[in-house]
């Protein structure tokens, strides 16, 4: 499967608008120019005015007057933050997006008793990847947001990730919980989660998936591995989604595929009442751009 399949499926859901925080950034205008381009979606910027039309004037003249392009002035990126955030919340936008704005700014808009976009649901990063070899996406969660989750955690962090793989078209996704080893081990708690998690998938707590562990990575990503070991399972071999124990596992992982295996990716912040586009100035503007097309997506 290749990400740009998304690029494509995201014009296919009628007219979407994405609200972007603090909008004055050389990247992420770069990101709306080209979804503009292809017609993603509709676009409201809310920011520094003058230093918004500035970049668009130097570096995107073409879109300044495109009628799906508005901007609203804000003082302060908080501001823009909490406008962007109520726009999304009075459905006038489907998806946030950050902009030149701090991460822990723009979460404290989403996670705002009075105009936030809080479900009760954890909030978790699910990234979906085009490994170069494989047929199929790599979806590995959570690679930055939750430390070390529990088990209730990582249960919908799951849950979180299902949606996300089904919204691009993952109709059952296959769910590894990632872990040292394959064998339960009471010494060592991930072997216990990803037990347990197995067991509430097979009792219909988590649904919409299969979900088998614990399962080393390369159980779950190679047959090869899995029958050399005498692994036989439902899941290994051929994971959709990878959840990882713990942020250092999924931070170590998600930018050793980007940058030993050149992998492309797409990320989103799911579990809020919208989906939220939380790329680091590291990223890519086709990696922004990539997730700007999954939030589309996955945006109900």
């Amino acid at each position: 499967m290749e990400l740009d399949s998304l690029l494509r499926k995201a014009t296919q859901y009628g007219e979407k608008t994405v609200a972007v925080a603090a909008a004055e950034d050389e990247d992420v205008l770069e990101a709306v120019a080209e979804a503009l381009k292809l017609n993603l979606a509709s676009f409201l910027l809310f920011g520094d005015e003058e230093k918004i039309k500035s970049l668009i004037n130097e570096k995107h003249s073409g879109i300044a007057e495109s009628p799906k392009l508005k901007i609203f002035h804000t003082k302060s990126a908080a501001l823009a933050a909490e406008q962007a955030v109520r726009a999304v919340k009075e459905l006038k936008a489907n998806v946030l997006m950050k902009g030149n704005i701090p991460t822990a700014g723009i979460l404290k808009a989403v996670l705002n008793k009075e105009y936030g976009l809080r479900t009760g649901n954890i909030l978790s990063h699910v990234a979906v990847f085009e490994v170069p070899g494989f047929g199929q996406f790599t979806i590995v969660t959570d690679a930055a947001m939750n430390i070390a989750p529990d088990l209730n955690q990582k249960a919908q962090i799951v849950i979180n990730a299902v949606d996300i793989a089904r919204s691009i078209g993952v109709e059952k996704p296959l769910v590894a919980p990632i872990a040292a080893v394959e064998a339960v081990n009471p010494a060592m708690q991930a072997t216990l989660d990803a037990a347990a998690l197995t067991l509430m998938n097979k009792r219909g707590q988590i649904k919409d998936c299969i979900i088998d562990g614990p399962l080393a990575l390369d159980l779950a990503i190679s047959f090869e591995a899995a029958e050399h070991k005498g692994i036989k399972s439902d899941v290994a071999g051929q994971a959709d989604i990878l959840l990882v124990p713990t942020i250092e596992v999924g931070n170590a992982l998600y930018k050793s595929l980007v940058y030993f295996a050149r992998a492309k990716v797409g990320a989103v912040i799911a579990g809020a009442k919208a989906p939220i586009v939380l790329t680091s100035r590291a990223d890519s503007s086709e990696s922004k751009l990539y997730s700007l097309a999954l939030a589309i997506c996955s945006a109900k």
